[in-house]
């Protein structure tokens, strides 16, 4: 329906243009009159039976005189997957299109394809045809169509979709997402065929989802991942040798492949690991353009994290890249890039510990207020008191925390107990002429309670912050300034270089950019 409606917009837009024309004694197009903006549009690639986004073929008349195109037509015809409108006329043929002298039109070319009618055996298909100009031209038509399994709520006999409960409203009404519990049969996620997601698919109670090395998880907008209590999340990667295709990571995105959508925030949900889940281990995952990409709320009491994570990148969320309440989370060899809010959020207290992990913002998508490391022992209720929880301890070590804000690490108290975090041989953004801020205890730097080794203000000299690569180059600040003993636990960086001694700071050793 969106396209349809899109279509016919370009439609109505042209005619009111056409409407405008003077008489002219059109004459047939001759060889060699028309040319065009190119000679291939390839369409970029789409999943089965989801349409693509709507690309542009501009065609110019050369001559001197008004011509007409006696037809101008697929050459597939009416089976072909792709869909035109010609000078504001839809459909995929036309006859008798006319173009004024030195002027030109637009062509819009949008495609949805079963891969099903395409191939049987296959779970991708170059998908091809041409565009016929009567006999004066030809401009080819491609995309690749992906297969893919999709997971959605079902309806109920009276249209109402599935909903996963998330709790309770004030007049004691069950609050639920739109979504569906997977069934044991779905559990295991692998790399046969890409998955898109409509809705929460949520992990029952008891259940342990596994990712293998490989799966592509697409998610629409609104949707996401909900564990339950008792469930687990297992996304087991694997380093991969490719550092275009990342073969072997698991990656978490939006299921719109065009790469305008290559760095557009908030494409879809979170992933939500709720209260009472626990055991969550991530490694080698890649998770981009979510609202939040992580979520973990309170841990299970116990002394091992509710959360580790190793070997991950997190980027692009439009709010929180990896937020914990009251969480127990721990983290080594990790990047957590750009988000609107925080990079990590570290609310309602917890425990939190951090290993040659890069803590990167450099948000230019609109207007940011929270530093890229928060770390508070609160939350403010809506009756405007405060829930306060104690933050037991915060470590940061060997690590990275930068961005484009005087201020990029932040701590707030507003209960009793002690907040217990330390930050060691780590690089901190933090310049401030604030009063307020500049007698805080807690930015104390001479205060071996809380820092030690500590460079602040130096250059990190990513590689291309702005696009989340958060590589430094031999121009960093940053090089051979960590703790050896720290680095030895943790021989490789994120992708398997070997670590110096003493190691860089962040999850990368350096990286040599030639002039």
């Amino acid at each position: 329906m969106r396209n349809a409606v899109l279509l016919f917009g370009i439609a109505l837009l042209a005619s009111l243009y056409s409407s405008c024309r003077k008489d002219f004694d059109f004459r047939p197009v001759q060889s060699s009159e028309l040319r065009f903006s190119r000679d291939t549009v390839y369409l970029d690639t789409v999943f089965t039976n989801i349409s693509s986004a709507t690309y542009t073929l501009k065609v110019y008349n050369k001559s001197d005189d008004p011509i007409s195109i006696p037809s101008i037509y697929l050459e597939n015809g009416a089976t072909s997957n792709f869909r035109l409108n010609v000078d504001g006329r839809v459909g995929k043929s036309f006859d008798a299109v006319e173009l004024l002298p030195k002027d030109s039109m637009y062509v819009f070319v949008e495609t949805t394809a079963d891969i099903q009618q395409l191939t049987s055996n296959n779970t991708q298909f170059l998908y091809e045809d041409k565009i016929h100009f009567s006999d004066v031209g030809a401009v080819t038509l491609m995309t690749l169509v992906q297969d893919a399994v999709f997971l959605y709520p079902e309806k109920d006999g009276q249209g109402i979709k599935e909903s996963i409960p998330i709790g309770i409203d004030d007049v004691g009404n069950t609050v639920g997402l739109e979504g569906f519990y997977l069934d044991d049969n779905e559990l295991v996620f692998t790399n046969e065929k890409p998955y898109v997601v409509y809705g929460y698919m949520g992990v029952p109670s008891g259940k342990t989802v596994t990712f293998e090395a490989g799966a592509r998880v697409h998610f629409h907008k609104n949707s996401g991942i909900i564990v339950a209590k008792d469930a687990t999340m297992i996304v087991d990667g694997t380093a991969s040798s490719d550092s275009e295709t990342l073969e072997g990571e698991v990656i978490f995105e939006g299921d719109r492949l065009e790469p305008l959508y290559d760095y557009i925030p908030g494409q879809w949900g979170a992933i939500w690991l709720t209260s009472g889940s626990a055991q969550h281990q991530f490694n080698y995952a890649t998770i981009k353009n979510a609202t939040v990409g992580i979520l973990m709320d309170l841990n299970d009491e116990t002394n091992s994290p509710t959360l580790t994570l190793e070997n991950i990148q997190i980027h692009n969320s439009s709010a929180f890249n990896l937020w914990g309440k009251t969480a127990h989370i721990s983290a080594v060899n990790s990047v957590f890039g750009n988000a609107g809010q925080s990079s990590f959020a570290g609310t309602i207290g917890g425990e939190y510990h951090f290993k040659h992990c890069t803590f990167a913002n450099y948000w230019n998508k609109g207007f940011r207020t929270t530093p890229a490391v928060l770390l508070n022992d609160y939350a403010q209720l809506a009756d405007g008191s405060n829930f306060v929880k104690p933050l037991t301890k915060a470590t940061f070590e060997n690590c990275i925390i930068e961005g484009n804000q005087f201020v990029e690490f932040y701590v707030e108290q507003e209960g009793s107990e002690a907040l217990n975090f330390y930050l060691d041989h780590t690089a901190v953004q933090f310049e401030s002429s604030n009063t307020a801020i500049v007698n805080n205890p807690f930015f104390d730097w001479d205060d071996n309670a809380y820092y030690n080794q500590i460079i602040r203000n130096g250059n990190p000299a990513f590689v291309l912050a702005e696009d989340n690569d958060m590589r430094i180059t031999q121009q960093s600040d940053f090089l051979a300034k960590g703790d050896a003993s720290v680095g030895a636990s943790i021989p490789v960086d994120l992708v398997g270089k070997t670590r110096t001694s003493p190691p860089d700071l962040g999850a990368y050793q350096h990286v040599i950019i030639e002039d």
